[in-house]
């Protein structure tokens, strides 16, 4: 009997697991844009229309491939506004025996596709995602045997298996890892290239016109529009990546710049996290570039430890740790979010650079999330599932499995350290030092208190202080601990009186 292959918006990918083994002559493949889906957070409106778009591409594709596809724009007139509703109207259409799908990146969608079944009267068949290097059952029993989870050691055992940079049983250059060759500061003579552009088509123009009419309300802005909508496109995107901006991304990784949103970053991972491109292609790209004099070792480590090592990390942590993770709060915040998280109305000018430029993107990249936005939040004591709710709501790459554990274990530490080794707290010298956005700030980063004072440099000391009991055994902090005892108490209190007045304001 035919069966159903359900492909989710996030799994365009030639290869997944739900369509091996495919009979083109009978079975459906099924791809449904559905408002349950687009809605259940107000995703970034250039975040849906590249999904869209992306969607249809690869509808298209595949019937060119001899694939039978029943495919469901939002606009459809019978369009039932959900997956298990599509579902349904199909069958009664066509008969199946057996629902495909693979699993997806969301406990909350993974726990609804297991209750298909009594709801259809079909068999449901969820299979493994087949896009990864390691398995949530793979990483579950590496964690099990140990008290503590770190990636760096994760990362070397895929290295291991996978032979990535390796000269036999040694990483190539006798290092693991090069972080610490990846952290210098940005300056006006940079010639940093255009990132990738694609041409809008048909298909893409109209799926513009949908998103802009039917989620107007949504945060962010839908043009200019340059996502890659094909895997042609994602091919052309990574080739432009290793060409012209790898040699360059190692040295200024945690750079940031005012007017230069993309610097040498890949912008690869909205296409690895929907399926256009796979995280091996990629690996071998960048390793072929060292191999071959194009690009040098700290930029090529540095590339394939966020796919093979953090990427595949932080989804391991996702489903080895839900449902429980989602509720983490650790140091029990619970203040709002602050309104200029969504219109870049703020005095503070490196935040202000992030939120316009995220506004405008649907991006940002991993530095101004963790040390501006994610800082700023961890300091403030913004409530985890308000700041959750705002990064899987306005990054075009984000969903719950890589947004959830970064946010709630690396941003915000608010699982008590299970996945990173300290908070990633900074006062506003870190953020000098890697950009140039303290020079056009109304706040004085070279001031510790008063109202002209960087917020960065008092909120630090108040969030150490108001959190010492939780925080004074870790190691990583002791010297910083250290430094604030020896402070006076006139300067203990003037760091207090800043934070308590400025906290006060934020709305």
């Amino acid at each position: 009997m035919k069966k159903i292959r359900l492909i989710l918006g996030d799994q365009l990918s030639h290869s997944i697991s739900s369509l091996e083994g495919c009979d083109k002559l009978n079975d459906i493949i099924l791809i449904c844009e559905v408002i349950e889906e687009a809605s259940y957070v107000k995703h970034h409106k250039k975040k849906i229309a590249f999904l869209f778009s992306a969607m249809r591409h690869f509808a298209n594709e595949l019937t060119e491939l001899g694939y039978t596809v029943s495919y469901v724009k939002l606009d459809d007139e019978l369009n039932t506004g959900s997956f298990l509703g599509e579902i349904k109207r199909l069958i009664a259409d066509e008969p199946c025996g057996q629902v495909v799908v693979t699993q997806p990146g969301e406990y909350r969608l993974l726990k609804d596709i297991r209750s298909w079944e009594s709801e259809l009267g079909v068999a449901i068949e969820v299979r493994a995602d087949n896009r990864f290097l390691s398995t949530p059952e793979e990483f579950s029993s590496w964690a099990s045997e140990r008290k503590q989870i770190r990636m760096e050691y994760f990362y070397r055992n895929v290295r291991r298996d996978y032979g990535i940079l390796m000269e036999g049983k040694e990483p190539v250059g006798g290092k693991w890892n090069y972080d610490g060759d990846n952290r210098k500061s940005p300056n006006a003579s940079l010639s940093i290239p255009p990132p990738y552009h694609s041409n809008i088509d048909s298909i893409t123009e109209d799926v513009i016109k949908l998103v802009s009419e039917r989620f107007s309300d949504h945060f962010g802005d839908i043009l200019p529009f340059q996502f890659a909508v094909t895997r042609n496109q994602a091919l052309e995107a990574l080739k432009q990546f290793i060409e012209h901006r790898l040699y360059y991304f190692g040295d200024y990784q945690d750079a940031m710049l005012e007017g230069e949103p993309w610097m040498y970053h890949s912008h690869l991972s909205f296409y690895l996290n929907c399926g256009l491109l796979l995280p091996m292609e990629c690996v071998r790209a960048a390793e072929q570039a060292y191999y071959d004099g194009y690009a040098p070792l700290n930029s090529v480590e540095g590339f394939i430890r966020q796919i093979v090592g953090w990427r595949e990390y932080v989804r391991g942590v996702y489903w080895h740790k839900m449902p429980g993770y989602k509720a983490e709060n650790f140091f029990d915040a619970k203040r709002k979010l602050p309104e200029f998280y969504w219109t870049a109305k703020t005095k503070m000018n490196c935040l202000s650079q992030c939120v316009t430029e995220t506004k405008e993107n649907a991006y940002a990249h991993h530095i101004q999330r963790l040390m501006v936005l994610g800082n700023f939040a961890l300091l403030t004591g913004i409530a985890p599932d308000e700041v959750n709710e705002w990064f899987l709501t306005v990054y075009a790459d984000a969903y719950e499995w890589v947004e959830l554990p970064n946010v709630s274990g690396m941003v915000l530490f608010a699982d008590g350290g299970y996945l990173a080794s300290k908070p990633y707290a900074s006062g506003g010298s870190y953020i000098n030092k890697m950009s140039d956005y303290c020079k056009s700030c109304q706040y004085s980063v070279s001031k510790k208190n008063g109202e002209k004072a960087c917020p960065f440099n008092y909120l630090y000391w108040s969030f150490l202080a108001k959190n010492r009991e939780k925080l004074s055994s870790n190691h990583r902090l002791r010297m910083m601990y250290t430094v604030f005892d020896r402070m006076p108490d006139n300067k203990k209190a003037e760091i207090e009186h800043d934070s308590n007045t400025f906290l006060g304001s934020l709305k």
